[in-house]
C-alpha cells in the first residue's frame, strides 16, 4: 500500500479525465490535492468542474483545494501555488497534466491554435514548474511528473500535426532540461505517456464517435503508473520518459485486460509510440 498521507500534490487540468484520475488515486493514498484548472461552471458537453473534482477527492480520502487557474496567466499560477502552500504547508509533487490538442496539418492550423498549444503546453509547463521549484526544494521527496511523450524523432510524428508535436515535445524537453538542472537538488523530473490511447473527452472529440473510446484503455492505468513513479526515491528516479504499461510491468503487473474499455476491441497505440 503506497502512502502519500501528508504529501501535497499540485496538478494542472485535473477537473476531468487523466488528471482527475491521477488526483483520485493519490487521494486514496491520503494526499492533499490542489486542483488547478479552468472549469468552474458545468460545461454543456464536458463533465466535471474543479469543485466536483474536489468533492470526489475528499470522498476518496484526500484533502482538496479547488483553484480556478488558466496556466497561461502568470499571476493566477503564482497565486494558486501560494494558496496551496498557505493551505497545506508546502508542495511535494507537481503534475503537469494540462494540455491543448489540435491534430491538424500546417495549412489547417490557425496561428491562434498554434499559440494556444504552445502557451498551454510549453510555456504553461515551464512556468508552473518554475513557480513550484522553490517549494519542491523543501520537500523530502519532491517529484515533477509531466504528461508528455518520449522524444521520438521519426518524421512521421511531425508531418501530420507539426504544431501539436512541437508543443508536446516542448513539454518533454522541459523534462530533459529540468531533470538535469535540479538533479543535485534531489528533485525528480520525469514524463509519463500512455502506450495506448486513453478514454478521454479528447479522444471522443478527435474520433467523432464512440469507436475511439472502444479502442482505449481507461485513465486508471495512467493513475496507477503515476502513483508508482511518485512513490520512488526522487534522487534515484529522474530524467525518464516512462510508458504506463512498462512502469506497471516493472512492479509485476502483467494482466492489463481490466484497463480496457472494451476487451473485445483491439487497442490503438497512442501517437508518438512506434
Amino acid at each position: 500500500m503506497k502512502d502519500f498521507k501528508g504529501k501535497t500534490v499540485f496538478i494542472t487540468g485535473g477537473s476531468r479525465g487523466i488528471g482527475k484520475s491521477i488526483a483520485l488515486k493519490l487521494a486514496e493514498y491520503g494526499a492533499n490535492v490542489a486542483i488547478a484548472a479552468k472549469t468552474v461552471e458545468p460545461h454543456p458537453v464536458l463533465e466535471g468542474t474543479i469543485y466536483t473534482a474536489a468533492e470526489e477527492i475528499e470522498k476518496a480520502g484526500g484533502k482538496a483545494l479547488p483553484l480556478m487557474v488558466n496556466i497561461v496567466n502568470e499571476q493566477l499560477v503564482a497565486d494558486a501555488v501560494q494558496k496551496t502552500v498557505d493551505t497545506f504547508g508546502g508542495i511535494d509533487i507537481l503534475i503537469n497534466n494540462a494540455s491543448a490538442i489540435n491534430l491538424t496539418d500546417t495549412m489547417n492550423t490557425p496561428m491562434k491554435r498554434f499559440d494556444l498549444m504552445h502557451n498551454v503546453n510549453v510555456r504553461g509547463t515551464y512556468m508552473v514548474t518554475k513557480t513550484c521549484i522553490p517549494h519542491l526544494k523543501k520537500s523530502p521527496n519532491p517529484h515533477v511528473l509531466t504528461l508528455s511523450p518520449p522524444l521520438n524523432m521519426d518524421p512521421k510524428w511531425f508531418k501530420g500535426f507539426l504544431a501539436y508535436t512541437l508543443s508536446k515535445y516542448g513539454m518533454s524537453m522541459c523534462t530533459l532540461g529540468f531533470s538535469e538542472e535540479y538533479r543535485y537538488d534531489g528533485i525528480a523530473v520525469n514524463s509519463l505517456w500512455p502506450k495506448t490511447i486513453i478514454a478521454t473527452a479528447a479522444v471522443r472529440f478527435l474520433f467523432g464517435s464512440q469507436k475511439g473510446i472502444e479502442m482505449s484503455r481507461n485513465p486508471g492505468i495512467i493513475a496507477d503508473a503515476a502513483a508508482e513513479i511518485l512513490s520512488r526515491n526522487s534522487r534515484e528516479c529522474s530524467g525518464n520518459f516512462f510508458l504506463d504499461e512498462d512502469v506497471l510491468k516493472e512492479v509485476g503487473i502483467t494482466d492489463f485486460l481490466s484497463y480496457a474499455v472494451n476487451p473485445d476491441y483491439d487497442l490503438m497505440p497512442d501517437i508518438f509510440i512506434d
